[in-house]
């Protein structure tokens, strides 16, 4: 009997000492002990080359000062972000596969029947990174200069006017349906094959107008190439002043794409956390918020609560303008 005493009495003082090991080692399960220990992928839903694709970059090179291990961005284009997002809830949850997404995903479930993935439940939110205008612009020879006139004359001649976007269920997309439905318009909408496309056809007057991310816009509009009419955030860009807001012409209009990281559902929340205020770090600074006004973007934190109420409200939004768009899931 007392052997059998001394025995319990011998695992209880195990079982505490364990106990107190791991409080001593902030209470973190064992997969988020040393982490990172290896290189951590890092997946873009968009080509090389564009602005999602450049702001992932320089976050991923400031997080791999920040970690201590290299991050590999991993593009993953197509289906409008979605093909990125499927590839992120298959990866094991343990903090190595993370997606530096946007607003795109958030509409995908709008678009496609089955886009593989919950934006309520599979991903762990990590961190929102910054926010970027679109910018309407037109071809110089449309002789349309700003919001106004192109409003005047698509109501002069609904359904005559047409622009470029870079896929059906883009962000791009979505934002040009809601300024046609608030301002009452009839503009035929002309899908491409990403971004890239667009630009030439712009150029060459083959479309008269597009909608297409601020940085690509900035380039061609000091190169007297194309007109911009106006940019999708509430504020104008520190460094293109002079370009106007929709929203000075249509009052309360929000469309920019928000940027942020996410990691799939289930990493411990111990990685999250270390994730997060890697980030944080990040987009504070310097280096990092030169770098994105030179893309256009601004640095726009919110932490992983903060994200997750902000995106899925955004969800909402996304899922009311393709419905008004008469956009159905296919």
């Amino acid at each position: 009997m007392n052997s059998a005493r001394s025995a319990l009495q011998c695992l209880a003082r195990v079982a505490v000492g364990a106990l107190l090991l791991w409080h001593a080692a902030g209470g973190e399960p064992a997969a988020a002990q040393g982490y990172p220990a290896r290189s951590i992928v890092m997946l873009v839903g968009y080509a090389a080359g564009g602005g999602a694709d450049a702001l992932a970059r320089i976050t991923a090179s400031k997080l791999s000062v920040l970690l201590g291990q290299q991050l590999v961005v991993e593009n993953r284009p197509g289906a409008g972000a979605t093909l990125a997002a499927q590839a992120l809830v298959k990866a094991a949850p343990d903090g190595y596969t993370l997606y530096f997404a946007d607003s795109a995903i958030l509409a995908g479930p709008s678009v496609y029947a089955r886009p593989g993935y919950d934006p309520r439940s599979s991903f762990s939110f990590v961190g929102n990174v910054c926010s970027i205008p679109l910018a309407i612009v037109a071809n110089p020879g449309a002789g349309i200069n700003s919001v106004s006139e192109l409003i005047a004359r698509a109501k002069a001649q609904p359904g005559k006017l047409s622009y470029g976007h870079p896929g059906v269920g883009t962000v791009q997309h979505l934002a040009m349906e809601l300024f046609k439905h608030r301002a009452g318009l009839d503009i035929v909408a002309v899908p491409y094959k990403g971004a890239s496309p667009i630009l030439p056809d712009l150029i060459s007057g083959e479309i008269p107008l597009a909608i297409i991310s601020a940085a690509p816009a900035i380039a061609q509009a000091r190169a007297h190439k194309l007109t911009p009419l106006a940019i999708t955030t509430n504020d104008r860009m520190p460094s293109e002043p002079t370009w106007p807001t929709v929203a000075e012409t249509l009052p309360g209009f929000d469309a920019a794409p928000r940027l942020f990281v996410i990691a799939p559902a289930g990493t411990p929340a111990p990685i999250v956390a270390r994730l997060s205020s890697a980030l944080h770090s990040a987009v504070q600074s310097s280096e990092v918020v030169d770098a994105f006004a030179a893309q256009g973007a601004t640095v726009q934190w919110s932490d992983p609560q903060g994200l997750q109420r902000a995106a899925l409200e955004e969800l909402d939004k996304w899922t009311a303008v393709a419905r008004a768009a008469g956009i159905r899931p296919e």
